[in-house]
């Protein structure tokens, strides 16, 4: 097993609140997802909505990834004022979250 060489991953998981409509949740999304339109350090971004049959989400419906070349590039995308303007829209229509960062490990057979 290796460590893939630097490359970061940003893990996001949400449950947003009761209260904010479908079409809401679409426009934070769209905007989370021009965010690697307008942050350079951040090179990839995708996200989905869970599918789990096991029942283990415990309550969480959305993640998030976003992909970077190194732990300093998620340090300046968090301090982005383009990150900080969207992040004071996005949280608040959050009833969980957790944010887990992480460097792939590439398992060779």
């Amino acid at each position: 097993m290796e460590e893939a060489k630097g490359v970061v991953k940003h893990i996001l998981l949400a449950k947003f609140k009761d209260e904010i409509p479908p079409e809401k949740i679409e426009e934070l999304i769209k905007g989370y997802a021009n965010l690697v339109n307008l942050i350079h350090p951040m090179k990839a971004f995708h996200w989905g909505k869970g599918v789990s049959i096991e029942n283990l989400h415990q309550g969480f419906t959305h993640v998030f990834e976003s992909t970077f070349e190194s732990t300093e590039g998620i340090a300046e995308y968090i301090a982005h004022p383009a990150h900080v303007e969207f992040a004071n829209l996005f949280l608040p229509s959050l009833d969980k979250v957790i944010v887990f960062d992480y460097k792939p490990t590439v398992v060779r057979c």
